[in-house]
């Protein structure tokens, strides 16, 4: 292993994939646990809406929907945090 990689070997395991997408530890887990609750909500809902299906006609894949947008925006803005800086032509 040369210098690099027993550095990236030591980085924080709290803070590393969190800082690999453009937030900080308590951004990360505020944005994951949202998201694991929402999904753990449309979970529940398209369960129920097995067992009955009257209930929460649309509710599941609403909700699959919403998080793929939320998903995707958190993407452009993590992508767009790791985009060097515009310069404009001289």
């Amino acid at each position: 292993m040369d210098g690099g990689e027993v550095a990236a070997a030591m980085e924080n395991p709290f803070t590393a994939h969190p800082r690999s997408v453009g937030e900080t530890y308590l951004e990360h887990a505020l944005f994951a646990c949202a998201y694991g609750a929402k999904m753990t909500a449309g979970g529940i809902a398209a369960f129920v809406h097995g067992l009955f299906p009257f209930l929460f006609n649309a509710t599941g894949s609403r909700i699959t929907r919403e998080l793929h947008a939320t998903l995707e925006a958190s993407a452009a803005r993590a992508a767009a945090r790791r985009a060097p800086p515009h310069r404009p032509a001289p």
